[in-house]
């Protein structure tokens, strides 16, 4: 046996060159970095560039507010659900064939959202957008940690990569902001150009990758296809059971909640016993036995599900009851995208010098207090506000301040969220074998996928459920007021598909589930940093010397 091979722990041969060896394998480097950081950038933005688009999609399409979450966490859901089964078939096939192969279907799921008529349409494209995302984004993880040799230089590209995976739902919001609030280029409504702008991205990035990338090896094994059905329909049970609980039309005790939850308990537990028992599993349950990286993959988990809510919600307060214009609602979040520069540039900066825990501990801590303060955000939404707002013309939360009641909390999570990415990012690839580099970057970025729906689903039932108690409470007053102010309650408001009755319900009865979102998406941040602090006790000096796990040199 060569220098140039070492023995894995199951006795397989896997290529572990010296880092100047793995490095001259690759030509254009430089390029290679930017093309994937691009394809990461496309895949990420898309969790929230139709957020901003959210009420205009809804108006235009028919569909309900509890529905638009679907718009959000059926892409999240696709593309978590199916991550491991992209990792895996990149390992088998080759990681530059599966990236190129799901940056084609991403665009041309895109091109479908975009032509949508009805929300089914809608829906499935979203759905197929997260399919192409689940095979390209861990096929561009993996060729990062093979193209770059383990120290600075990777830490540098892990850096840019967790830059741009935070920073790309920043960016999602400004440019699905501007892109919504144009009026009808090219003869489209705005929100469709969300979907639309992916099309050249994702066609020419695909073209780009022979040029650019080398491909990888390929190992043999067989395709873990009941895992992968089992896994997605799982995850698909538990978030529709979520999602159903929460709706005043259905409710926990509901036979569809009940049946759609108990089936996704009992498809995941099937997962789990078929990848203990196969022979080839999806999920090689040896990726969670060390524990830097199953600690990395449960906060990577949970952090996000809390990220999404303020992304979520907080686009939603700026327009519809802050009264910002889309383009007005996506600069709002800009100061995230300088954040998360200056968190992930200090990360990076400190992660060889400070043990990852500090600071992914401290950023968790900080996104916490964000979270917690907007959850503070005061806007009176009394029967009366509520009233004499809707008689002036005005949105509820007309005098919400930006500059002291949203940007300082809003930079301070993009901060933390920088704090967070970077460390977490390296840990979560501690020593992974060669040959589970693909599976364990597809496990990275399903925690960050299935976390951000399993958390989107259950914030949106804890908001849903305190919106309808608050409209209990409420409803009665506001009908009455309207009555005697002269107007019909059941008069469409101008330029708009509610009724008086309606749009005065939503404005005195959404703060209140956003707070309750808020305030349970702190907690969720508190126990991502309370797995940090305990179970993170990886070195900093470790992750300078990474290499893959089990390989034993013979010379």
């Amino acid at each position: 046996m060569t220098n140039t091979e070492s023995l894995g722990a199951e006795g397989t041969i896997s290529s572990t060159a010296p880092p100047e060896q793995e490095k001259a394998k690759v030509p254009h480097a430089g390029l290679a970095l930017v093309l994937i950081l691009t394809a990461q950038l496309m895949v990420v933005l898309d969790s929230t560039i139709a957020n901003i688009a959210l009420p205009y999609i809804g108006s235009d399409l028919d569909i309900s507010q509890a529905n638009l979450t679907w718009i959000v966490t059926g892409y999240a859901l696709a593309f978590g659900g199916l991550l491991l089964l992209g990792g895996r078939l990149g390992d088998l096939y080759g990681r530059r064939r599966l990236f190129m192969s799901g940056l084609t279907l991403f665009a041309i799921g895109s091109l479908l959202g975009g032509l949508a008529q009805n929300e089914a349409l809608l829906l499935g494209s979203r759905g197929l957008q997260g399919v192409g995302a689940a095979l390209a984004a861990p096929a561009a993880l993996a060729l990062i940690t093979t193209t770059f040799p383990a120290g600075p230089q990777r830490n540098r590209a892990m850096a840019a990569y967790a830059t741009m995976s935070g920073i790309g739902a920043a960016i999602g919001l400004i440019l699905g902001g501007w892109l919504t609030g144009l009026d009808q280029p090219l003869g489209v409504d705005g929100w469709r150009l969300t979907f639309l702008i992916n099309v050249p991205i994702g066609l020419l990035a695909a073209l780009a990758a022979p040029r650019v990338l080398r491909e990888s090896e390929r190992h043999t094994g067989w395709l873990d296809i009941p895992g992968a059905i089992t896994g997605t329909l799982g995850l698909l049970g538990i978030v529709f059971g979520l999602s159903r609980g929460g709706q005043e039309a259905y409710g926990w005790d509901h036979a569809q909640t009940i049946t759609s939850l108990a089936a996704g308990v009992a498809l995941l537990v099937a997962f789990v016993v078929i990848e203990s028992r196969v022979d080839h599993p999806l999920l090689p349950m040896r990726i969670f036995a060390n524990r830097t990286r199953a600690t990395s993959f449960v906060a990577m988990m949970i952090a996000p599900a809390a990220m999404f809510a303020m992304f979520f919600y907080l686009s939603l307060f700026v327009q519809q009851i802050k009264g910002l214009s889309p383009l007005e609602a996506g600069f709002s979040f800009l100061p995230f995208s300088f954040g998360i520069v200056i968190g992930a540039g200090v990360s990076s900066n400190l992660v060889a010098r400070i043990p990852p825990r500090y600071l992914s501990g401290t950023g968790t801590l900080l996104a916490a207090i964000s979270l917690f303060m907007f959850s503070r955000i005061d806007v009176d939404d009394s029967p009366s506000a509520v009233l004499a707002a809707l008689g002036a013309g005005n949105p509820l939360g007309a005098d919400v301040n930006y500059w002291t009641s949203l940007f300082p909390y809003i930079l301070l999570m993009a901060i933390g969220m920088g704090m967070v990415f970077v460390p977490l990012t390296l840990t979560a690839v501690h020593n992974v074998r060669t040959e589970d580099s693909g599976i364990g970057s597809g496990v990275l970025n399903t925690m960050q996928q299935v976390g951000g729906a399993l958390g989107l689903a259950v914030l949106s039932t804890v908001a849903l459920q305190f919106s309808n108690n608050r409209g209990d409470d409420i409803a009665a007053p506001l009908h009455e007021g309207i009555t005697k102010s002269g107007m019909d309650p059941n008069a469409l408001i101008p330029g708009s598909d509610l009724s008086f009755f309606q749009g005065a319900l939503f404005q005195g009865t959404f703060t209140s589930g956003a707070h309750a979102a808020f305030l349970v998406g702190s907690m969720m941040m508190l126990a991502a940093s309370a797995v940090i602090w305990i179970f993170l006790d990886v070195k900093h000096t470790e992750l300078a010397t990474d290499g893959p796990e089990g390989g034993v040199h013979v010379g």
